[in-house]
This record gives C-alpha cells, structure tokens and sequence, in this order.
C-alpha cells in the first residue's frame, strides 16, 4: 500500500514567512533489489510528480523520514540522495539539510529553450521512425477534449499535455535524446503544469498539438520540427515575461 511523505518547507533565517508543505508519494521498497537503487528510482519519481514551484519558500526533505516510508535503514537513502545531489536534484547544507532544488526563471527559460531544440529533433525523427499507430495514439490524447475546452478540465488536460511532450520524444527512437532530456524534465514539467492554466494557454495549446499531430501524420520532416520547436519557444518566452516568481 503506498503511503505519502510530508515534506516541510523553510524561509530563509532573515523573513518569516509561513510554513507550506509538499506531498511526495512514496511507498515501501522490495527488498529484492539493490535497495539504493529502489530509494534513488522511487525519490527521484517523487520529486518529479511533485509540484516543487508551488512556493517561494526552500521545500526541506527529512532523512529520518524518508528512511521509515521507504522502510529502510538511512544509509540506501543517504546514498541515494547523493546520486540525486550529483544530478543536480538536491542539495545538501551542511548542518541545515537536505533542499529540492528549484531553478531561477533564467535557468528555467534556458531549460525550456533546450527543451524545444531536443523534442524538435525529436519530432523530426518521429516522422521517419514512428509507425501510423504510434502516431495516431497522439491524437486519440486529446479525445476527451473534443466537447469541451481544455479550461473546463485543466487537470487531466495538464496531464495530457505533458504526456504528449514526452510521447514525441519517445517516438524519435532515440536513445540519446531521451536520456539527455530526462535531467531537465522534472523542472520543464512542473512550470508546464503550472503554466497551462493561464492566460488562455490550454486552448492555444491543444491547437499546436494537433497542428504538430497533422504534421507527424503527413511525414511532414520539416513542419514537425519547425512546430514543435515554436510551440516550447512560446513558452520559454511566456515564462520569461510572466514569471519573475521564479526568481
């Protein structure tokens, strides 16, 4: 049965601010496996489908904690955790803790720029290496949308949206992209999902997704690409003109 650690968030020593709280899913490991192993996969899927921009304020994870959800000793937690710190998922403070880190809206832009030049070589390699299926699946993403706006379900569409992005870059076959893009993936998918919601961007959004879907259909090398690359580029240039929280 899986179970939910809270984590706790902490203002800096210089403004009190209030406490937030953080949910990561996790539950106990099988201890089949290299049980470091295990803590690293099931942390590091935890602080992906956390939303870790929900506030301003330093989201602090606890090792005790951790340890007792996952029902392991500290140490394949603790070495887990260095994994992820080498990865640039955490960082640890020496006598204060251990700190998700959250990128500044320079960074975040960066990524998302980053982002468009990889899922557009991916939409580029799509349409000479996925089979009709596969591709026809991206369409049949958004058929719950088609009575209604994707502002009526902005949940389930921020859902679909991300797992469109990440069925392109599947869809490329390639090996490589996926695994470069995998480390900026938890932060361009936590500033999609909290971006979808505003300013009109679901509905603008579900048109640029089908345009990309018609273009895959056709084999259409160069428009998948040039509208794959524009439709991340829009955000980037969203997030830079909206989003000085991030900073």
């Amino acid at each position: 049965m899986s179970s939910e650690l809270q984590t706790e968030t902490v203002a800096t020593p210089a403004v009190a601010l209030p406490v937030a709280s953080l949910t990561l899913a996790l539950q106990p490991i099988n201890a089949t496996a290299s049980l470091r192993d295990q803590a690293y996969a099931m942390l590091r899927q935890a602080i992906a489908d956390a939303d870790i921009y929900q506030s301003r304020e330093e989201i602090r994870l606890d090792e005790r904690v951790l340890s007792e959800t996952l029902g392991v000793s500290r140490t394949p937690v603790r070495e887990a955790m260095t994994l992820l710190e080498q990865e640039g998922f955490l960082r640890m403070v020496p006598r204060r803790g251990i700190y998700i880190v959250r990128k500044s809206k320079r960074e975040i832009v960066e990524m998302i720029q980053m982002w468009a030049a990889l899922e557009s070589m991916a939409a580029r390699l799509a349409t000479q290496n996925a089979t009709d299926a596969e591709i026809a699946r991206l369409r049949h993403m958004f058929d719950h949308f088609r009575d209604a706006t994707p502002a009526e379900h902005i949940a389930e569409y921020s859902d679909a949206n991300i797992a469109f992005h990440q069925a392109i870059v599947e869809l490329s076959k390639s090996q490589i992209i996926l695994d470069t893009i995998k480390n900026i993936f938890i932060h361009v998918r936590a500033i999609r999902r909290m971006t979808i919601s505003q300013s009109d961007r679901a509905s603008r959004s579900i048109v640029d997704h089908l345009r990309i879907i018609e273009a895959l259909e056709q084999r259409d090398t160069e428009l998948a690409e040039r509208l794959t690359r524009q439709h991340s580029l829009d955000l980037a240039a969203f997030v830079e003109a909206n989003c000085d929280f991030l900073d």
